[in-house]
């Protein structure tokens, strides 16, 4: 049983705007928008949704595949997502493109505001699922990356007979209700965000419980109010390591779901899944950028019994 995991490698260009912008975006005059945001900062680090959760479950023991497409400056971000233990043997290297990147302005209050260019990302559309040897009984984590090729790896995954997790992200905005509808009717579970969920909802027309009642599990991120978690009708929510220092949110919900699904692979309980989840978000928003985390498994065990009762469980992994 192997975990695919698609989505974005991206170089992330990090901003600090030192204000809010609630205190400049004025919604009576949203039509007629024009802003410039003059920032403390800039800094630029490894990125993209992919790669991110991939670099993460990797840090843990996992040994996902990476599938997906980067341009000819990906030689130096390849080796560091290797020297952590990614297989990397599923990036398609496109030698006339730049990889995909990622701008990100963040506020006083960890509001964000984002652009990205696509790159040598678009050539994922051309990348059957197929090819990455993903079999019968698989995991295939469907994460933003270009609209056709998430199209593709929502059937090929079914086709395949693999367990599709569908995590749109970013992308749930960009995607038509028929991309929709077969992601959410497809999948074995979901990730998202509270926003994102709701953006779900209204593009399908179905309520909250129509959306969840077919999935294996699905996982709303809440932000700071932690994350909730469904499962055949039962529900339960996951606080935030309140102590954790915040430095930066940008990456932090794909530390979590790398955390999360990391667990699930190894058989333990949603609830569980979701404690470590929350902690290697935890351990991620400390650091600037989305894969400048580091932690050995001892550490990591620590870390976690500081706030949750793993009951013995980190023993055996």
């Amino acid at each position: 049983m192997k975990i695919i995991q698609t989505g974005s490698i991206a170089f992330d260009y990090l901003m600090r705007f030192p204000g809010h912008f609630k205190d400049v975006i004025l919604p009576e005059h949203l039509e007629k928008i024009s802003l410039s945001f003059l920032v403390d900062d800039m800094v630029k680090h490894d990125g993209g949704v992919g790669a991110n959760i991939a670099y993460t479950m990797a840090l843990l023991g996992s040994k996902p595949l990476l599938y997906s497409a980067a341009g000819q400056d990906f030689p130096d971000f390849g080796r560091r997502l290797q020297a952590v233990g990614v297989d990397t043997s599923g990036v398609k290297i496109i030698r006339d493109k730049f990889t995909a990147s990622f701008f990100a302005n963040t506020d006083l209050d960890s509001n964000q505001i984002s652009s990205f260019y696509t790159g040598a990302m678009a050539a994922s559309a051309e990348m059957p699922l197929a090819e990455s040897g993903c079999a019968a009984g698989d995991y295939v984590v469907v994460s933003p990356t270009d609209p056709g090729a998430m199209s593709r790896y929502i059937d090929e995954a079914k086709e395949l007979g693999a367990r599709m997790i569908f995590d749109p992200g970013q992308q749930t905005i960009r995607m038509d209700t028929d991309t929709m509808r077969r992601g959410v009717q497809n999948c074995y579970a979901f990730f998202a965000n509270e926003y994102e969920f709701e953006l779900m909802q209204q593009s399908l027309g179905l309520s909250e419980r129509e959306v969840l009642e077919a999935p294996e599990f699905a996982v709303i991120t809440l932000g700071k109010h932690g994350a909730r978690v469904f499962s055949h009708g039962e529900e339960f929510i996951t606080p935030i390591i309140e102590e954790a220092p915040v430095v930066d949110p940008t990456g932090v919900g794909d530390a979590f779901r790398a955390g999360f699904l990391h667990a699930y692979l190894a058989g333990r309980s949603l609830r569980h899944c979701a404690e470590m989840g929350t902690t290697t978000a935890a351990l991620c928003i400390g650091q600037n950028g989305t894969q400048n985390h580091r932690f050995t498994w001892e550490e990591f065990k620590a870390y976690f019994r500081r706030y949750f009762d793993d009951q013995g469980e980190l023993d055996n992994y």
